[in-house]
């Protein structure tokens, strides 16, 4: 989401520069350049990325990242430095081709025109923004990612303990099944630490894997009794 950030506004006129791990301009240069710092880097190191950049900011500058959770980081970059501070979570992958009718979060910290400089460049072009605390923001998530992030770990991890050949699978698929699939392979893929992290480290997430596995046990002995019935009955309660 970095390299799509840096995309994004670079094809808007703005400049950018960009600090990596293995190169790029360094963290200091950097600060005293850049009247925005956005903070794009794995949730595990965010925290120690923002310890090091945040001091070198000036105080009439806008420190922000684009992190999936926002309790800490926003928590984090208020301590760590005197600037501006919002913290934004778009919420869709690098494939998206633009902004249009995706949704992003904006958790605003400290200042106004960073803020408002960030809200308007993305309604400009075509998001649908909202803001809201990061304790709401992370709340919301651990239903809307966390839940949804949740039940693919599950299905995935029950498939292979099913071991049916996945070929076979595919052949006899719905297209439903062949949606379910697209997730499994984004969860199960090159980056599943992502995944874990988004379910492990969100405040909340107790609470959903509890809820999550009150409705398994709950279906659990409806199939066990084989009663249908009872299934529909609560199922009508969640339409």
């Amino acid at each position: 989401m970095g390299r799509w950030f840096a995309c994004f506004l670079a094809g808007r006129g703005y400049t950018v520069r960009i600090s990596e791990r293995d190169g790029g301009m360094p963290l200091p240069e950097l600060a005293a350049a850049c009247p925005v710092v956005v903070v794009a880097v794995p949730m595990a190191v965010t925290v120690e990325v923002i310890r090091k950049v945040g001091p070198l900011m000036k105080q009439e500058s806008l420190l922000m990242d684009l992190t999936s959770l926002k309790e800490e980081p926003v928590r984090e970059m208020l301590n760590a430095t005197t600037a501006e501070v919002a913290g934004c979570h778009p919420l869709f992958g690098p494939d998206a081709p633009d902004l249009k009718g995706q949704n992003v979060v904006i958790c605003p910290g400290r200042g106004e025109s960073g803020k408002v400089w960030l809200r308007e460049i993305m309604e400009r072009n075509g998001a649908r923004v909202v803001e809201t605390t990061p304790e709401r923001h992370d709340r919301i998530m651990s239903v809307v990612q966390g839940l949804t992030h949740l039940n693919t770990m599950a299905m995935g991890l029950a498939m292979e303990t099913l071991g049916e050949d996945p070929a076979e699978l595919e052949r006899m698929s719905t297209p439903a099944f062949r949606a379910k699939q697209d997730l499994l392979e984004k969860v199960f893929g090159p980056s599943p630490r992502l995944y874990a992290e988004l379910v492990t480290k969100n405040p909340s997430a107790r609470e959903v894997i509890a809820a999550y596995g009150k409705a398994v046990a709950q279906l659990k002995r409806f199939v066990e009794e084989e009663d249908a019935e009872g299934l529909e009955k609560w199922l009508r309660r969640g339409v």
